[in-house]
């Protein structure tokens, strides 16, 4: 769904990206650790503060990929890390928001599960030369649940991070059935 703001998004980023000379390798990582630091706030209490470090690991996220663009600096690897980084992160976010005690351990770790599940379907199928980027959820949309849930927690009432936890597991389970039904339906053709 946000896959549509891509070419927006694109335009505002690709100057930044030219400007940034790191490797994307290390952009990778620190959004990895942006993403600790958000559980870790979620752990302790602060919806303000985790959902706001969600939203950096997120725009960290987008920047690396920009600035391999950019800079002509794609690899195999930089992808499998960007990949493997992101399951990481979605994992630690989670556990975060469940050990805060913002949701019930059940439905976290369902999330969780709903979260990794959809990440394989689409590899799976890519494995198998299937294109895989369909789904109600995929992982920004997810992050975007988690933020606002965080934010309008903090404003209104905790247990709206529960239901974002709860939303971003069924939308996640429904991506899931999405993707196997696109694989099912490319590999009938």
């Amino acid at each position: 769904m946000l896959d549509k703001l891509r070419p927006h998004v694109k335009i505002l980023l690709d100057p930044l990206a030219e400007k940034i000379n790191i490797n994307p390798n290390i952009i990778t990582i620190i959004g990895l650790i942006l993403s600790v630091i958000s559980a870790y706030m979620f752990a302790t209490g602060s919806l303000l503060i985790g959902g706001i470090f969600i939203g950096l690991s997120g725009l960290v996220d987008i920047i690396d990929g920009a600035v391999a663009r950019k800079h002509s600096s794609t690899t195999p690897f930089g992808g499998i890390l960007d990949s493997t980084s992101d399951r990481f992160a979605d994992a630690f976010i989670l556990i975060g928001i469940i050990y805060g005690g913002f949701v019930n351990w059940i439905i976290g770790i369902l999330a969780i599960h709903a979260s990794l599940t959809v990440s394989y379907v689409r590899a799976r199928a890519e494995s198998e030369g299937i294109k895989c980027n369909v789904g109600i959820a995929e992982r920004p949309e997810r992050l975007v649940i988690l933020m606002a849930g965080a934010f309008l927690g903090y404003i209104f009432n905790p247990i709206i991070m529960g239901l974002a936890v709860a939303l971003v597991m069924i939308l996640g389970y429904v991506t899931v059935l999405q993707r196997l039904n696109h694989s099912r339906i490319e590999l009938k053709n």
